[in-house]
C-alpha cells in the first residue's frame, strides 16, 4: 500500500544517472518534493531546497502533472523512517536489517560533539570517512587509528544525533567484495576534553548572565539610598533650625540633627546652636501631645457614633423580629403555604442570630465602659501603706546588705595598709616615695569609703524612721477602725432599744426587716456606692463591688436584703427588647418622707 507506493516511486527513478548529490536516496525524495529526514525527524541536509532538482535536465515531479495516476501519500509522523541504500563516490552503504534491534549506544556526555566511529574497512581513509560523514555537518577534525576506528569532532552538537543515523550501516569501498574493504559502522558517543571543556564554558557564561540578570533585578527592586547627610556650618544650622519649627520637615531635620550630635560636631563654639535646636525639638513634644489627644478625641466620637448607630441596628432588628413572630401567630400562620412557613422560620432564626450577636456586642462595649470607670475609682488606702511599708522594708534590706560590703572593704583596706606600713621600713629609700603615693591613694581612698558609709548609715536611720511612721500611722488607722465598728454597734443598739420602747407591740408582731450588724453595715455600703451611682446599678455590679470587701457575700443574699427594704432601695427596668436591663436604686430619701 503506502510503502509500496513509495517503493515504486522511489524504484522508478533512474539511479545510473549522473548525480550532482552526494546520495541516491536524497536524490529521489528531492525529485518528490521532500527533504530527506534522519531518525530524529531533523534534516541531514540543512541546506536542502525543495525548489531545484538534484538530476540535471528534469523538474520535480508534480502530482498534478498528465500521466501520473498514484502519488505517494505523506509520511505520518508516528511512523519510524526505513533506512535505505546511500551512494557515496568513493563507496556504498547498505542499511542494516530492520527487524534487528537498534544499536546499543552509552550515556551522552554533557555537551558532546565527538562521536566514536567502529567497524571501518582496514582499506578506508580519512578522505572516504570525510566523504560519508560530512553530510551530517562541519567535521573540525577526524583521529583515525590503526585498529579500524576513528573519533570524529563536529561544530554543534545536534550533528552528532545525525552521524548516529547511520550505526549499523554496511559500507563497501566501489564494488569491491574483499574484507579489508567492507565493515559494518558502529557510531557512538565519545568522551573528550575539549567537548567537556567548552560545555562548562559555556554553563559558566549561562551562570554569569543568570547572576547579572538576578542582580538587575534585585537592583531595580531594591529602596533608593537615604541621599547624604551635608556637614555642619552656620548656614545649614539655620537651615535645619528653621525646618524643626515646620511639621511637615521636621523627620528630616531632627534626622540631621542626629547624624551631627554623632558624628562629634558639638563644641563649644557650636554648643548653643545645637542646644536652641534640641530645644526645638523638646518644643515639638507639645504639637504631638496635642495631636494624639485630637485623634483620641475623634476617636471618642467615633465610638460614641457606632454605639448610636449600633442600637438603632438593634431596634430595626427587634422590630423585624417582632413582624416574624406576629406572622407566626394562628391567625396568620394558616393562610400560608408550607413552603412560605419553612421560608419564614428560617428567616426568623437568622434575624435573632444576627441580633443576639449585635446585642452581645453592644453589651460588651458597655460593660468595658464600667470597667475603666471602676478602674478609676481610689484604691484602699491600708493597701496603699502596706505597699508603701513593704518597699521601705526592701529598701531597708538593700542598704544592710551594702553597709555590710563597705565594712569589709574598708577591712580589707585597713589590712593592706597595714601591710604597706610593714613593708615601708624594709624597702629602700629609692621605693618610699612610690610607697607614700601608694599610702596616699589608699588613704583617699578610705576617706572616700568612710563618707560614703556615713551617708548610707544616715539613710538607713531615716528609712528606719519613715519605717516606725509608718507603723504608727497603720496602729492609728486601726483603731479608728475599731472605733468606728463600736460606735456603729453603740448606735445600733441604742436604736434597737429605742425602737423596743416606742412600739413594743409591732416588734412582737412583725420581725425587723434588718436582722444582724452584718446587714447594717451592708445596708450601710450598698446605699453609698447607690449614693454615688445615680443612674443606678446591676445586682452583679453591687455584689462585685462588695466582693471586694468580702469575698463569702453571695448574690441571693444581698438580692434578698434589698428586695425587704422597699424604702431604702428600689428596683427598675431599663433598655428596650433584649437590652431590657435590671438596676437598683437608692430612694432612702423618698422613703423617709413616705414612713
Amino acid at each position: 500500500s503506502a510503502d509500496g507506493g513509495r517503493n515504486l516511486s522511489l524504484d522508478s527513478i533512474p539511479m545510473g544517472l549522473p548525480m550532482s548529490g552526494p546520495t541516491a536516496w536524497t536524490t529521489a525524495m528531492n525529485n518528490l518534493g521532500m527533504a530527506p529526514m534522519g531518525m530524529t525527524g531533523q534534516p541531514l541536509l540543512p541546506d536542502f531546497d525543495p525548489a531545484l532538482g538534484m538530476m540535471t535536465g528534469i523538474p520535480p515531479i508534480n502530482p498534478m502533472m498528465p500521466g501520473l495516476g498514484i502519488v505517494p501519500p505523506p509520511i505520518p509522523p508516528d511512523m519510524p523512517a526505513v533506512k535505505e541504500i546511500i551512494h557515496c563516490k568513493s563507496c556504498t552503504l547498505f542499511p542494516p536489517n530492520p527487524h534487528l534491534p537498534p544499536p546499543a549506544t552509552r550515556e551522552r556526555p554533557p555537551g558532546c560533539k565527538t562521536v566514536f566511529v567502529g567497524g571501518l574497512p582496514e582499506n578506508g581513509t580519512e578522505q572516504i570517512i570525510m566523504e560519508v560523514f560530512e553530510q551530517c555537518g562541519e567535521v573540525i577534525a577526524i583521529r583515525k587509528s590503526k585498529k579500524n576506528f576513528c573519533h570524529i569532532r563536529f561544530a554543534e552538537e545536534f550533528m552528532v544525533d545525525k552521524a548516529l543515523y547511520l550505526s549499523g550501516y554496511r559500507i563497501r569501498l566501489g564494488s569491491s567484495t574483499d574484507k579489508k574493504d567492507t565493515g559494518r559502522l558502529h557510531v557512538d558517543f565519545a568522551q573528550a576534553r575539549d567537548d567537556l571543556y567548552e560545555w562548562e564554558c559555556k554553563q559558566r557564561m549561562l551562570a554569569r548572565e543568570e547572576r547579572h540578570r538576578r542582580r538587575l533585578e534585585e537592583e531595580r527592586f531594591r529602596p533608593p539610598s537615604p541621599p547624604p547627610v551635608v556637614h555642619y556650618s552656620d548656614h545649614e544650622c539655620s537651615v535645619v533650625a528653621e525646618k524643626l519649627k515646620d511639621d511637615t520637615k521636621f523627620l528630616e531635620a531632627i534626622q540631621t540633627l542626629l547624624t551631627w550630635i554623632e558624628r562629634g560636631e558639638v563644641n563649644r563654639r557650636t554648643a548653643n546652636n545645637f542646644y536652641s535646636m534640641i530645644q526645638s525639638a523638646n518644643s515639638h513634644i507639645r504639637r504631638l501631645v496635642n495631636e494624639k489627644a485630637a485623634h483620641e478625641k475623634e476617636m471618642e466620637e467615633a465610638k460614641e457614633k457606632f454605639k448610636l448607630a449600633l442600637s438603632g441596628i438593634l431596634v430595626q432588628f427587634e422590630q423585624i423580629v417582632a413582624v416574624y413572630h406576629s406572622a407566626s401567630k394562628q391567625k396568620a400562620w394558616d393562610h400560608f403555604t408550607k413552603a412560605q412557613r419553612k421560608n419564614i422560620s428560617v428567616w426568623c432564626k437568622q434575624a435573632e442570630e444576627i441580633r443576639n450577636i449585635h446585642n452581645d456586642e453592644l453589651m460588651g462595649i458597655r460593660r468595658e465602659e464600667e470597667m475603666e470607670m471602676s478602674d478609676e475609682e481610689i484604691e484602699d488606702p491600708s493597701e496603699m501603706k502596706e505597699t508603701e511599708e513593704s518597699a521601705l522594708v526592701s529598701q531597708v534590706e538593700a542598704l544592710k546588705e551594702e553597709n555590710d560590703s563597705l565594712r569589709w572593704q574598708l577591712d580589707a583596706y585597713r589590712n593592706e595598709v597595714e601591710l604597706l606600713k610593714q613593708e615601708q621600713g624594709k624597702a629602700s629609700r629609692d621605693e618610699d616615695t612610690t610607697k607614700e603615693q601608694q599610702m596616699k591613694l589608699l588613704q583617699q581612698a578610705l576617706q572616700g569609703m568612710q563618707k560614703h558609709l556615713l551617708k548610707v548609715q544616715d539613710e538607713y536611720k531615716k528609712r528606719e524612721a519613715e519605717l516606725e511612721k509608718v507603723r504608727e500611722d497603720k496602729l492609728k488607722i486601726e483603731t479608728l477602725l475599731e472605733n468606728l465598728k463600736e460606735q456603729d454597734s453603740s448606735t445600733s443598739r441604742v436604736c434597737a432599744c429605742s425602737q423596743e420602747k416606742e412600739c413594743p407591740v409591732e416588734k412582737t408582731l412583725s420581725n425587723s426587716p434588718v436582722k444582724s450588724e452584718r446587714e447594717v453595715l451592708l445596708v450601710g455600703i450598698i446605699s453609698t456606692f447607690l449614693h454615688v451611682h445615680p443612674f443606678g446599678a446591676s445586682i452583679e455590679y453591687i455584689c462585685s463591688y462588695l466582693q471586694r470587701l468580702d469575698s463569702k457575700i453571695c448574690t441571693a443574699e444581698v438580692e434578698v436584703l434589698m428586695t425587704r427594704l422597699q424604702n431604702t432601695f428600689r428596683q427598675e427596668l431599663s433598655g428596650v427588647g433584649a437590652s431590657l436591663e435590671k438596676r437598683w436604686k437608692f430612694c432612702g430619701f423618698d422613703g423617709l418622707k413616705m414612713t
